[in-house]
């Protein structure tokens, strides 16, 4: 596949084959004339991110006598994992020394990363994906369902000495769930230092959205290039469980948690609105400066330091089937309506609405919706 990042067992050094792929920012009117695109990270003027409007080629390659085919839209990136997901359906959780039997079993792709990258991508906004995966069946059904999704895969990278990711997802009849992760490619033979090259992509979007599944090593190197870039970062809190390092924290302008996840990271109960502007504060003080939190049936909360949190109620599904790619459903959507310069309480509504279409179909990758499907619920409830 043209422009598919390879690793040499031997070096492990990652060298993406097609670097004319890369959006770049030049922009193609007169040089005296500058477009400019703004991010509103909050309502003062010097929290808002402005960079050149970007002009990148989608598969230059493919013919060189055709014209190329020009997008305007800065892209998303999400650098992060790639899992395959076996479902398990279950009506309860086995008891300890407990041995059950499951209803159904399937393996779908997932993964944070992968599933975030595909929501964008099926939002219809440009949207791509650094990432991991082995040499295996595995990674080629997460190649194929990127690709299925309208993602740009050249940085997603096959390793060979470790295998694809995957999560053992215990799905109840309730739709909820309960997940088991196995790291493989996604924690595994990452360079120890990305090169300028490799972070290329990374500099040139018009926003970055990390997750907690891979090295907090690689999420700082991407995440402090993005800051140098002018590039606003959204840190989904989710993944391994272990403190956010502060030289990651000091890169993100927007972190986003859930409730258990917040209470995790500041030790503080979330039990109801009140608690959780407490814990929230305390990410203030930690150097964050907005944190989305998502309050699963309760809503979610855009927290601004020094302003009222906005809130948002769910947009109630008529069935709830799975909640497994609900919450990065909610993250990228929020990631894309915010990208696209809509204010933060419809970056809200537009995010609510996509995880109320998530959550009615099984599997997360499958059930990402469409950008259509996701308007016309934000306009009718």
């Amino acid at each position: 596949m043209r422009g598919l990042a390879t690793i040499s067992p031997s070096t492990r050094n990652w060298n993406p084959i097609a670097s004319n792929n890369i959006p770049t920012y030049q922009s193609n009117v007169n040089h005296h004339q500058n477009i400019y695109f703004r991010i509103h990270l909050g309502t003062n003027s010097s929290s808002e991110k402005v960079k050149p409007l970007s002009s990148f080629a989608l598969n230059p390659s493919k013919s060189p006598n055709q014209p190329i085919e020009k997008d305007t839209k800065p892209p998303l990136v999400v650098v992060g994992s790639a899992n395959a997901d076996i479902y398990v359906e279950i009506d309860r959780l086995p008891k300890e020394g407990e041995t059950i039997s499951a209803k159904s079993g399937q393996t779908l792709a997932g993964g944070k990363g992968a599933n975030q990258a595909v929501c964008g991508g099926k939002l219809a906004y440009p949207t791509y994906f650094v990432g991991q995966v082995g040499e295996d069946a595995h990674g080629k059904l997460i190649s194929e369902a990127l690709e299925d999704g309208g993602v740009h895969i050249d940085y997603l990278r096959t390793v060979s000495d470790a295998p694809t990711g995957h999560a053992v997802v215990m799905l109840q009849s309730d739709g909820q769930n309960s997940i088991i992760i196995v790291g493989g490619a996604n924690m595994s033979y990452w360079p120890n230092n990305l090169s300028d090259e490799n972070l290329e992509i990374v500099k040139n979007a018009g926003i970055l959205l990390l997750q907690r599944e891979i090295p907090d090593s690689v999420n700082i190197q991407v995440a402090k290039a993005a800051r140098n870039a002018g590039v606003p970062v959204i840190l989904d809190a989710g993944g391994v469980d272990s403190p956010i390092p502060r030289e990651l924290v000091a890169t993100v302008d927007i972190l986003s948690p859930n409730e258990t996840e917040l209470a995790r990271l500041t030790s503080m109960p979330t039990e109801d609105f009140e608690q959780i502007k407490k814990a929230v504060g305390k990410c203030h003080e930690m150097g964050v400066k907005q944190v989305l939190v998502k309050l699963g049936a309760k809503g979610s909360a855009l927290f601004t330091e020094g302003e009222a949190p906005i809130r948002q109620p769910i947009i109630s599904a008529p069935k709830v089937v799975d909640t497994t790619g609900a919450g990065d459903t909610f993250t990228a959507a929020f990631a894309v309506a915010l990208v696209e310069g809509k204010s933060r309480k419809e970056c809200l509504e537009f995010a609510a609405a996509a995880a109320s279409l998530c959550v009615q179909v099984k599997g997360a990758i499958p059930s990402m919706p469409e950008r259509k499907s996701v308007l016309h619920l934000v306009q009718s409830y």
